[in-house]
């Protein structure tokens, strides 16, 4: 995408629960963020998950698909809620996300972890452990557990029988960790590729190959470690880490626990990215139980904005406005209920992209 590009389509998916509200406070924050830094966004809605498939019978469907392939960007909410629960599994609403994460190929899922000064001491780790954190997760996003063939629930002589099936063809591993090695030499130059090399031979496969693809990055520090002892040491000792590359159902795991070193799920952004597609969404779910009561924390939602205006929209600047001003407001101490501690401001979710809207333009 050429840098002086100015207008870009960007596809907004709300999803489900809280999905529509955390949305809706990102496009205000990013409709006032284009006005101060010369960016247009011409911006469809559609729908996925749950709404997709009361209103259209499926959780994602072709169309939808057609045009996040067509935008610059798509910009997308959680999906799920208990009112589906009881869909077959090839039904329900996360399958709309997993549906459109295979189509449009994004194989790169990439979850940073930075702790804001203002939330050290929210974190449920000593505030000496989180400080100065600046982690990047990327997971390998289409293949492993969630898409290996065969799967299902059978009938056998021993009883009923689930099965699932862990794979990794040479070439997905390769663009993955290739993706990360590119990443790692614009940070600290050190990558740790996580895997369970010891007892899966998927994963000895997956060690070849980051060890090929590392030959290629020689400035760049690489190290391997199990996935239990890298749950660990996330734990014990985070700031260890620059880039963390592993494979699906791995990073899903350890990218959520990742994300409470920074206080709260609802702080967490990500991207999806492909040869061409990508998709920015908070790490978080739909969260049913608070939806429609202005609890929801849109901060995540916000700064994966953020992330779109720094990668698919190439405006750096843009999208360091957005982390500044989200910064300030948590400075100043305001905060949603899920990061709030004693002495700080309680404001509602909309409230909560009001501030950070008005902090952009410098307001207040």
């Amino acid at each position: 995408m050429a840098e002086s590009k100015q207008e870009f389509d960007v596809l907004v998916l709300p999803g489900d629960g809280i999905g529509l509200e955390v949305t809706e406070e990102a496009v205000k924050v990013l409709k006032a963020t284009g006005q101060l830094h010369g960016l247009t966004f011409e911006m469809k809605t559609a729908l996925v998950g749950g709404a997709a498939i009361d209103a259209e019978g499926a959780p994602v469907s072709e169309e939808t698909i057609k045009l996040a392939a067509d935008a610059d960007a798509v910009l997308m909410g959680a999906v799920g809620g208990t009112k589906w629960d009881d869909l077959p599994t090839d039904k329900r609403p996360e399958k709309g996300l997993l549906g459109m994460r295979k189509a449009l190929d994004l194989f790169a899922n990439l979850r940073p972890v930075q702790v804001f000064g203002p939330l050290a001491a929210a974190s449920t780790l000593k505030p000496e452990v989180v400080k100065g954190i600046d982690l990047l997760v990327i997971r390998e996003l289409v293949s492993d557990l969630y898409f290996g063939e065969p799967r299902g629930i059978r009938d056998t002589p021993n009883g009923r029988e689930g099965y699932n099936t862990m794979r990794y063809l040479d070439w997905e591993v390769e663009r993955v960790a290739r993706k990360a090695f590119e990443i790692a030499m614009g940070r600290r130059r050190k990558v740790t590729s996580v895997d369970k090399a010891n007892v899966l031979e998927t994963s000895a496969l997956w060690r070849e190959v980051v060890i090929e693809v590392a030959r290629d990055f020689p400035e760049v520090e690489l190290d391997h470690m199990y996935v239990d002892n890298c749950s660990m040491q996330l734990i014990r000792n985070p700031a260890q880490f620059d880039v963390i590359v592993t494979g699906n159902i791995f990073g899903d795991i350890l990218s959520d626990e990742a994300s409470m070193l920074t206080g709260s799920i609802g702080m967490l952004p990500s991207a999806s990215l492909g040869e061409g597609a990508a998709l920015y969404e908070p790490v978080h779910g739909s969260a049913p139980d608070i939806a429609g009561q202005g609890k929801a924390n849109p901060l995540a939602m916000i700064l994966s904005a953020a992330m779109m205006l720094e990668i698919s929209c190439q405006a750096p600047e843009a999208a360091a406005s957005i982390r500044d001003a989200v910064n300030r407001v948590l400075e100043e101490g305001y905060r949603t209920g899920d990061i709030a501690e004693e002495g700080s401001s309680v404001v509602s979710c909309s409230e909560m992209g009001d501030l950070v809207t008005e902090r952009l333009s410098g307001q207040g």
